[in-house]
Parts: structure tokens; C-alpha cells; sequence
């Protein structure tokens, strides 16, 4: 199959540290800083890290038109490529393991290993129903119901409870104020993932992470990817949907071991 050519890199990136290349992708209704904050120092210690943020996220203009995997993916590559970087790792988390796995299908000539936490290949009816409700709310203007909605389809039920009940009404405030202005948008493209094709094309080291608390993408879905690609490890992680905020060092952990391990 021929290489197939890159856009010009217009995304808004992130990069830091040194070293292998790592490329991350983000999850919808997130951005580079928002989904991996709380690791990129960690993972800017041994690679070069560079992440780019989704259109209408970040520092990333909205789109005009519908969201593509295959322009989200092509742009996470360009990135990686306008930073010097001729091959590397991917690291998707949700939606953005269906963009890593389509970069990977698209640029495997690129691609030396995937790392997928919280992943789906299709959305299941619930998933599906979730993406549409979250997208309608953000449309709807009432963002304090879709922080509602997001912190109880993304929070393990042991965070939650560990949140004082005096506290709970900032932490909502906060996230209906956080929410970037491509939500819809990220929101719409969740709804019509299907990267099932992709897995079958998958013939590089991968991991894949289930967050086994996970309330919006269940781990049934996390296990399904994780048995389409050949060769694939199954790591778990008792989380809720947002590994980087409840269980960061644990999370980098995973990461930095099957990058090395996978570099052998």
C-alpha cells in the first residue's frame, strides 16, 4: 500500500521532552492538557511527546463541517512529522483510540506500537445514547445538566461518594465552565465510530487499558478491541472513565512499561 501523503499540520500541538516519539490523542469533549496533564511530565521523560488538540478544543479553531477520523488521525501524524519525528508510539484514550487506530491503519509505515485506554471500536446502544444526549445538552445551552450527566457517566462511584456534599455544586460550576466549543461536534463523532475493520489491520505491539469502573464506554467494549487485535495485552485499571484523575500515577505506570518493553 502506498504512503499516503499528510496535510499541513494545522492543529494546535503540545510537545515536550526528549527522545522516542510518542503521539497522543485525545477524547472527545477533552484536549491534550485536560486528558493527559497529570502524565505528561512522566511521559516527556523518556520520548517526545506531542499531542494535538481536536478542533474546538485547545487552542484548535471549531470545525466548519463534521469531524472525520481520518482527518483527526492524519493531523495527530502531520503533527508528529512537523516536529522531526519519522516513527513513533500512539496513545489514544476513548474516542482517541479510534483516531490512534485509524493513524495506525492510515500511516503504519509511522506507526511502532498503540496504546488504547478506555477504547471502542463501535459505540454499544448505551454509548451511543450517552454521545446524543451529551451532544443535545451542550447544544441546548444547559451545560450545568451536561456536567450533571458527564460527572455521573465519568466517575468511578467511589469518587463521587468521596466528594463532600458541600463541595459537589463547585465541582459541577467547574466543569460546566471547562466544557471546549467543539463538545458537539466531539460529542456527534462518538456517536458514529467504527474502527471494527482496523483492528483486523493492527500488527504492531499494542496495549490495551480498561478502566473496569468505566460508566460510559463499559469494559465489555474495552475487551472486545483488545480481542480484535492479534497479539494484543489487556491491562486493568479500577477507574472510572478519567484514568488522569483518579488514578494518574497508575495510569503513567502502564504507559511508561509497555513502552519499554515494547522499544526491546
Amino acid at each position: 500500500m502506498p504512503e499516503l501523503a499528510l496535510p499541513e499540520a494545522t492543529f494546535a500541538r503540545t510537545v515536550r521532552g526528549a527522545g522516542p516519539g510518542l503521539l497522543l490523542a485525545h477524547g472527545a469533549g477533552g484536549s491534550i492538557a485536560a486528558n493527559y496533564g497529570p502524565v505528561l511530565d512522566g511521559l516527556a521523560a523518556e520520548h517526545t511527546v506531542v499531542g494535538v488538540d481536536y478542533p474546538g478544543s485547545g487552542g484548535t479553531p471549531r470545525a466548519t463541517s463534521p469531524l472525520t477520523l481520518d482527518e483527526l488521525a492524519d493531523q495527530v501524524v502531520a503533527a508528529g512529522v512537523a516536529e522531526g519525528l519519522s516513527s513513533f508510539a500512539l496513545a489514544g484514550y476513548s474516542v482517541g483510540t479510534a483516531v490512534a487506530l485509524r493513524a495506525a491503519t492510515r500511516h503504519p509505515e509511522r506507526v511502532t506500537a498503540l496504546l488504547l485506554t478506555a477504547p471502542f471500536a463501535q459505540p454499544d446502544a448505551r454509548l451511543r445514547l450517552s454521545a446524543d444526549l451529551w451532544r443535545d445538552l451542550y447544544i441546548s445551552g444547559d451545560h450545568r445538566q451536561l456536567a450533571s450527566f458527564l460527572i455521573l457517566a465519568t466517575l468511578s462511584s467511589s469518587t463521587l461518594e468521596a466528594v463532600p456534599g458541600d463541595d459537589l455544586g463547585a465541582v459541577l460550576q467547574a466543569a460546566a465552565q471547562t466544557l471546549p466549543p467543539g463538545t458537539a461536534e466531539h460529542a456527534e463523532l462518538a456517536a458514529r465510530v467504527d474502527v471494527r475493520e482496523d483492528l483486523t489491520r493492527i500488527a504492531v505491539p499494542t496495549l490495551v487499558i480498561s478502566t473496569t469502573e468505566d460508566l460510559l464506554v463499559s469494559p465489555d467494549l474495552h475487551r472486545k478491541v483488545a480481542a480484535g487485535i492479534t497479539g494484543a495485552d489487556l491491562a486493568e485499571l479500577a477507574t472510572g472513565h478519567l484514568p488522569f484523575s483518579e488514578r494518574p500515577d497508575e495510569w503513567l505506570q502502564l504507559i511508561t512499561a509497555f513502552l519499554r518493553k515494547s522499544a526491546d
